[in-house]
């Protein structure tokens, strides 16, 4: 999880978005999938500054990765 100071959800995830595909380009046998996700939260740290994390293997293809685990419809969000 990753902290931007954004002026709209979609701004926060195009920048989430552009530091994965960064950040795993550096990284062996680790693909971003594509997905990700913004919540308001006032008085954040910093820019940039990770709070969270969460990586796992699989053999998954990445839609049905985030499906099973993330995006499976049960979710609050907004």
């Amino acid at each position: 999880m990753t902290l931007w100071t954004a002026h709209s959800p979609d701004e926060a995830i195009a920048c989430a978005e552009t530091e994965a595909r960064e950040y795993v380009e550096a990284l062996e046998d680790v693909e971003y999938v594509d997905f990700a996700e913004a919540f308001r939260i006032d008085g954040a740290p910093g820019e940039g500054a990770e709070v969270f994390s969460l990586m796992r293997e699989s053999e998954l293809a990445p839609d049905t990765y985030v499906e099973r685990f993330f995006a499976t419809g049960d979710e609050r969000t907004g």
